[in-house]
């Protein structure tokens, strides 16, 4: 009777106990092929989005980019331009729909960091991206047709001082950084230019040349002034470019202005780490290319590197300074 009785009582718990290993079982095939997706990532081709137009700085730098980049991880790149709202759109699309597997990614400008604070999106530029590493930063300048009127920013300033809002300008897209630093100038001189918003630099050189657009503000003018069809009024960094040393900056001028605009690639949020580090890594090799490092300095640019977590302590910080900027400057555009 002891033995019946403990052999019934044991027949029960070894059926648990085998309907336990088989649901841990069923629960580790189940996991198995994202753990074996993690450890052969990339298994296939990878879209990064360009947020900006074909033809401009950043799509010749970015394409120079993802064909070291590719060498390195065994798959394709595929660049998908998808320009709007000042390079804010591609991004902000990405967060919303792409899985965080590392097949889709999307380089980051600035703007995403302040657009939040001046018009309703849809996207958390901290909460909603994984951030992977950061390139390289624009080199901003102020530029006019050769043929303008204006030779120093004294001369373009006192002619929009007698001709309010009659001097336009163009930027690629409301909120991006030429876009605030003109108004950042305009309020420091006390002047009014006309705001025209562009998808990208191709399109503001295209309108410039053609007589449409009186002045740029952005990145990516440096073949424009060798070819001899633009002049450089001014540049926006810190100090004057090695290419460029008779051009002044701002700041030299009298206006505490700078403009420094990082660039960067990220995913969307909740990717795994060990993706992330695949990225990083290939893209950090990447860098070194010398179809790259040209890229970078037919633009007066230089490399800009920060690690994935460096770059994600960046966008939480930058975010931070551009809400306070952004209501100390007054600015909203809803």
């Amino acid at each position: 009777m002891k033995t019946g009785f403990w052999t019934g009582r044991a027949r029960p718990l070894a059926r648990r106990a085998a309907m336990g290993a088989l649901l841990a079982s069923l629960g580790g095939l189940a996991f198995a092929p994202a753990l074996q997706a993690a450890e052969a990532y990339p298994s296939k081709p990878i879209t990064l989005i360009l947020p900006f137009p074909p033809g401009g700085a950043t799509d010749v730098q970015l394409r120079a980019l993802a064909l070291a980049a590719q060498r390195e991880l065994g798959q394709p790149i595929v660049i998908v331009n998808r320009p709007g709202v000042g390079g804010t759109l591609g991004p902000a699309a990405m967060a919303q729909s792409a899985a965080p597997d590392g097949y889709t990614i999307a380089l980051i400008a600035a703007t995403l960091f302040r657009l939040p604070h001046l018009m309703k999106v849809s996207y958390d530029p901290v909460a909603d991206f994984s951030y992977l590493i950061c390139l390289t930063g624009y080199t901003n300048g102020l530029v006019v047709r050769q043929d303008a009127p204006w030779k120093t920013v004294q001369d373009l300033l006192a002619d929009a001082r007698k001709q309010p809002g009659a001097i336009s300008f163009g930027s690629t897209g409301r909120g991006s950084s030429g876009h605030i630093a003109m108004e950042r100038l305009a309020r420091a001189a006390g002047v009014q230019f006309n705001f025209i918003p562009y998808k990208g630099m191709a399109e503001e050189t295209a309108a410039l040349l053609g007589g449409h657009l009186m002045v740029i503000s952005d990145p990516g003018w440096g073949a424009l002034a060798e070819s001899g069809k633009a002049r450089v009024l001014a540049t926006l960094g810190e100090s004057r470019l090695k290419r460029w040393p008779e051009v002044p900056t701002l700041r030299e001028l009298g206006f505490d202005l700078v403009v420094n605009s990082p660039i960067g690639l990220a995913g969307p949020k909740g990717m795994d780490p060990k993706v992330v580090k695949v990225l990083h890594d290939a893209f950090r090799k990447a860098m070194a290319d010398p179809g790259f490092t040209r890229a970078l300095e037919q633009n007066d640019q230089v490399p800009l590197y920060l690690s994935a977590e460096d770059y994600t302590r960046y966008a939480a910080e930058q975010t931070a300074r551009e809400k306070v900027f952004v209501q100390e400057l007054g600015l909203k555009l809803d």
